[in-house]
């Protein structure tokens, strides 16, 4: 028995290739039929002429996580057409849990009212499962999770002993279902792993049956090229995929170093190497306020830089650093009027979120760097900011690789409850619409038919989702329907919480879950699963 079909859709398949005008019938969670369908039956008929149909939308860096459980709704990617989201990015993931990496977590969750029940990636996934999502999820490993869990925030070199229990980590969580593993090189304790420890973890993750490495680059300012290179060498030496985090050259003196850094991957896949890299089409990042700090006070736990911070010497060459690479001038450089508060943890400051740091100052009186200090402190570290260090054109340039995909770097939210907290950045609601308003409609960088690839079939084959990213027989049923004249984002700096224009349908594993504009409450999402 059929369950739905639509009629006279515009079908974008996810090959890259040309749309074609037919039919699309559905049989459960499946695609059951490509094709004249006008003289079958089905529970439901979707009139689609004048739509798009594409495979649902696959947003391979995310930071959802537990939010999943928070926000199972999935609102804000949902309604962008997103049926399928990677967590466990930049080192730090959902499991496995103890130590310090327990309470780190521990700490996040409490900000979304979630309790932490489990220490597994088996628990965890279990727990999803039991509570159910609008859309598909699955996770990488992160390397600064498993190094939290074992050595804590020491920045060393791990004994053999450590080793073998990271590695054992790994393996386990690889299955469990990881994809694959991640790192964040700017985060601590993420950072303090080297080459020879990642190469190790990557293999280990290989071998388990995930041969994926993604990573924030150790450097996407000054050393970009040298960060690339180090995560392809990485790559190439455990024979595993590398997926370079959300590429870009930050700050204006680095602007047009992404023709480089893309030229080494090129070249690396020229010579056999598997890489790729994705990207949100927006010229702000969004991390915290505390990686503007000096590498070296930004060792230990979150007390402990605080401790440090609080040492008036230490404060005073903190701030002729971060003053150093901040002036006031945009033509020479960054400046302090580029950092926009987006959320603190306590309600204490909840009145800066939407603030820019110089004009933060100028209300508390201080200098840039002082205020700056002041707010980590008072926060306990706990700061989230977005940084315009971006160039558009650098964007468009890494848009024209046809090894780019599309990822948020952003969480699941709401338009209300305990997930709708802060100034988020933009791309929490709009990056999906906004690649085909601003770089297929705008820019003219993508053609449709390879914008919905870099999406869909693309990321797919990247992370190893099967069945999933293709409109073909027996492929799993994601799918969503928009207006492609239409589709665009709506989210601002100043209003983040705005759903996007154009998307009309959205269905996930042959169920609906967005329908005329309206999420049915649906959640037929499933936790998908790597490794062996």
């Amino acid at each position: 028995m059929l369950t739905t079909i639509f009629t006279g859709a515009r079908i974008c398949d996810g090959s890259g290739d040309a749309t074609f005008t037919t039919d699309v019938a559905l049989a459960g969670d499946r695609i059951a039929a490509i094709g004249d369908c006008s003289e079958r039956d089905a529970r439901e008929r979707i009139d689609a002429r004048g739509l798009v149909l594409a495979p649902g939308f696959i947003d391979v860096h995310a930071h959802s996580d537990e939010l999943w459980l928070a926000e199972p709704r999935a609102t804000s990617k949902i309604f962008q057409g997103v049926t399928t989201e990677i967590g466990g990015n930049c080192g730090t993931s959902v499991a496995p849990l103890y130590g310090s990496a327990l309470e780190r977590k521990k700490r996040a969750a409490r900000l979304s009212r979630i309790d932490v029940q489990w220490q597994t990636f088996d628990d965890f996934f279990a727990l999803v499962e039991r509570n159910g999502t609008s859309l598909n999820v699955a996770s990488l490993v992160g390397n600064g999770t498993t190094r939290g869990c074992i050595a804590g925030d020491a920045n060393r070199r791990l004994d053999a002993a450590e080793r073998r229990a990271q590695e054992s980590l790994v393996r386990e969580a690889i299955e469990h279902g990881a994809l694959g593993l991640s790192s964040g090189l700017i985060y601590e304790p993420s950072r303090y792993a080297d080459a020879h420890e990642l190469t190790a973890l990557a293999a280990i993750a290989r071998d388990a049956g995930a041969p994926l490495y993604a990573s924030h680059l150790r450097d996407e300012a000054d050393d970009l090229v040298a960060a690339v290179d180090e995560a392809l060498a990485i790559g190439e030496r455990a024979d595993v995929h590398v997926q370079c985090s959300h590429h870009k050259a930050a700050g204006r003196a680095n602007w047009g170093k992404v023709h480089r850094s893309l030229a080494r991957i090129d070249a690396a896949r020229a010579r056999g190497a598997r890489a790729a890299v994705d990207v949100y089409p927006y010229v702000a990042m969004w991390t915290d306020l505390g990686t503007i700090l000096p590498q070296a006070l930004r060792e230990g736990s979150d007390d402990e830089i605080v401790a440090r911070l609080e040492d008036p010497e230490i404060a005073a060459g903190a701030m002729f650093a971060m003053n150093l690479a901040r002036g006031t001038d945009p033509k020479r450089g960054d400046t302090w009027n580029d950092i926009l508060i987006t959320d603190v943890e306590s309600e204490r400051n909840g009145e800066v979120a939407g603030m820019r740091l110089d004009d933060f100052a100028a209300m508390r009186r201080l200098s840039p760097a002082r205020a700056a200090l002041q707010l980590l402190i008072e926060e306990r570290m706990a700061v989230q900011c977005a940084f315009f260090a971006m160039s558009e054109d650098d964007v468009a340039t890494i848009f024209s690789a046809d090894f780019t995909c599309v990822g948020s770097d952003a969480s699941v939210r709401g338009l209300s409850g305990v997930t709708a907290r802060g100034v988020l950045h933009p791309r929490t609601f709009g990056t999906f619409p906004r690649v085909f308003g601003r770089f297929v409609r705008g820019r003219r960088v993508l053609a449709l038919e390879e914008a919905v690839r870099r999406m869909t079939s693309l990321p797919a084959a990247l992370f190893g989702l099967r069945d999933r990213g293709t409109i073909a027989p027996e492929a799993y049923a994601d799918l969503v329907l928009f207006r492609a004249d239409e589709i665009a984002d709506t989210a601002t700096y100043e209003r983040p919480y705005s759903l996007p224009d154009g998307i009309a349908y959205v269905y996930v594993n042959g169920d609906c879950v967005v329908r005329d504009g309206e999420h049915t409450g649906a959640r037929p999402g499933r936790v998908l699963r790597g490794g062996k």
